[in-house]
Parts: structure tokens; C-alpha cells; sequence
């Protein structure tokens, strides 16, 4: 298994080097330990040539292997005969409908030494029983959207990384690295969304990124109801990490 974020960092390597995705002989692969869109999902497969399959799993728990996706990729598929899944309502505990989004909740049933009861993941997702082409029974749950513990809230707003990760992803006009900067001035959250931009831009054209960061600025005020400032970097300007992905920076001090 290996983070997303990390795999879309080996795909744009192998092509920096100039190594075509059908020299490699990877099929498909698994990824999970951090929030990652489907837009991503998409990246990565296209630069690897691979199917990418999603995984869930809590170190709390047993690790990975708690749900996983099947070939239909349309959801992860908790195991049942371990574990027993419910939504809730973050802020109140209630249960929550079949179909709605609330936080991810595990009850482990065969687990020996430690069980848990009632484990809250913070994990955002929904459950369903509809019948998966697959044929498999089993629960399954959504990707899960961000987390209670690091969604941010920006003048009202409910924000989570993964909602600006979709944003630049559709784009696709901008590298998929990223970095959230929020500050308070004036006692107003502000937001910086931080870019790289894709090898082949130069960094002298500055129409063409001012015209990027305006159309980045547009789709991000679009879908989450917030204004921010966008500034494109070079590429490789945003520190990678083998572990799970740095994305936001909070300096507020509330």
C-alpha cells in the first residue's frame, strides 16, 4: 500500500526521466492512509498506466484491510464478519440513516487483546447496502471526504483540503501540488491557496498564470463559497514527503 500523494510523485518522476508508462509492468495498485479525490484517482493511473484502488484502514484498528474496494471502484466494502460500521452525527452521536454523511464509526467483533467499541475514526463517509455489481454483499462505504480534526472552518465556512484537491485536479491546469495558507488579518480568516504550475508553463508568462490564478480563484469560490487568494509556483517548489501529505498551514491564532 502506499499514500497517493506519494504515488503521484513516482508517476511524475518515471516521466521526468522520460520512462514511458508501458516500460513498467505494475497493473494495479493500492493506496490509502490519507484523504485522496477521485480526480486524483485518475491522475495517478493515468501516469502510472495502472488501475488505482482504494483501502481503508486505522492503525487503531488492525491497519489496512478494514474496507477495500472492489473492481468496480465505486466504494470500499467494509468486512463485515471483523467489524461493525455506523454514521454518526459528529456533534451529537446520533445515528445516522443509511445514505447520509456523518463520522465513521468501527466496533470490532473478532479482535482479541484490545477491542474497541464504538471507535470514532473522524473520518467523514457515508454508508450503503445497495447491491454492488460485484456481486459482493457486504456494506459499503464512500470514500471518505476529509476528517472532523481537519476540516477547517473559514469565516463560517466548512473547508476541507480534499475540496480544493478536486478543484485543481478537474482544472487540470496547474501540477496536482498544493498548499492551504490560513492567516487571520484583522481579525478575518484569509485562505492562499499555493500551486505548482505544470512543467511546460514558463514562469515569466505572466498573463497566462495571472489568467490561471483567476480561473483557480473562480472554480474555488464557486464550489466552496469562500473568496481566495491563489499564487502559482514553480514546479517542484512544494516539499514532497514519503508519508502522508502536508497540505495545509494554519497560522491563525485563535
Amino acid at each position: 500500500m502506499l499514500h497517493p500523494s506519494y504515488a503521484l510523485f513516482l508517476g511524475e518522476s518515471l516521466r521526468d526521466m522520460g520512462m514511458d508508462k508501458s516500460q513498467i509492468s505494475l497493473k494495479a495498485g493500492v493506496f490509502g492512509a490519507e484523504p485522496w479525490s477521485d480526480e486524483m484517482r485518475r491522475k495517478i493511473e493515468d501516469l502510472l498506466g495502472i488501475k488505482a484502488y482504494d483501502i481503508y484502514g486505522l492503525s487503531e484498528v488492525m491497519g489496512p484491510g478494514v474496507a477495500f474496494e472492489c473492481s468496480e471502484q465505486t466504494g470500499m466494502h467494509v468486512n463485515e464478519d471483523h467489524f461493525y460500521p455506523e454514521i454518526i452525527d459528529p456533534d451529537t452521536g446520533e445515528v445516522l440513516p443509511e445514505g447520509e454523511v456523518g463520522e465513521l464509526v468501527f466496533t470490532c467483533i473478532t479482535k482479541e487483546a484490545l477491542p474497541l467499541i464504538r471507535y470514532r475514526t473522524r473520518d467523514i463517509a457515508s454508508l450503503t447496502r445497495e447491491k454492488c455489481s460485484c456481486g459482493r454483499t457486504l456494506i459499503k462505504m464512500k470514500k471518505p471526504s476529509g476528517r472532523t480534526d481537519d476540516m477547517l472552518i473559514i469565516r463560517g465556512v466548512n473547508v476541507f483540503p480534499s475540496q480544493v484537491e478536486a478543484v485543481l485536479l478537474e482544472l487540470g491546469d496547474t501540477a496536482p501540488h498544493y498548499m492551504l495558507i490560513v492567516d487571520r488579518v484583522d481579525n478575518l480568516d484569509t485562505l492562499e491557496i499555493q500551486v505548482e504550475m505544470k512543467e511546460e508553463m514558463e514562469f515569466d508568462a505572466v498573463r497566462l498564470i495571472e489568467e490561471t490564478e483567476a480561473k483557480i480563484k473562480s472554480a474555488v469560490a464557486s464550489t466552496l463559497g469562500i473568496s481566495a487568494k491563489v499564487t502559482l509556483l514553480p514546479p517542484k517548489s512544494i516539499a514532497r514527503s514519503e508519508g502522508k501529505a502536508v497540505r495545509v498551514i494554519d497560522k491563525r491564532k485563535i
